[in-house]
């Protein structure tokens, strides 16, 4: 059975840090494109970040640039978003999830997801 599994999320005050993990059961994900997502309540998922199989190409959202990086280990089929700076905006669900075809900013080109970890960020 494919699964992947997102853990790190939590209550962190702004300003403060999370390491978020998403790892890959039941396949290989070798040579995807992973991406990270977001969802709040009532709110679009949206994009946040992307990151190729070689982990030489990256983009990010406007909203994460110079806050959130995005790294992978491929030989523990896991994909890592460090998250600095947090803002309570950036509090929501977030998934991670492989590209199939597609615009890469686009949740519906993407394939296998996750159940998703909870990020959230109050005083």
């Amino acid at each position: 059975q494919v699964q992947l599994v997102e853990s790190g999320g939590g209550l962190v005050q702004p300003g403060g840090s999370l390491r978020l993990s998403c790892a890959a059961s039941g396949f290989t994900w070798d040579y995807y494109t992973i991406g990270w997502f977001r969802q709040a309540p009532g709110k679009e998922r949206e994009i946040v970040a992307t990151i190729n199989w070689t982990g030489s190409s990256t983009y990010y959202a406007d909203s994460v640039k110079g806050r959130f990086t995005i790294s992978r280990d491929n030989a523990k089929d896991t994909v890592y978003l460090q998250m600095n700076s947090l803002k309570p905006e950036d509090t929501a669900v977030y998934y991670c999830a492989t590209h199939l075809s597609g615009p890469m900013s686009v949740s519906s080109s993407y394939g296998y997801w996750g159940q998703g970890t909870q990020v959230t960020v109050s005083s």
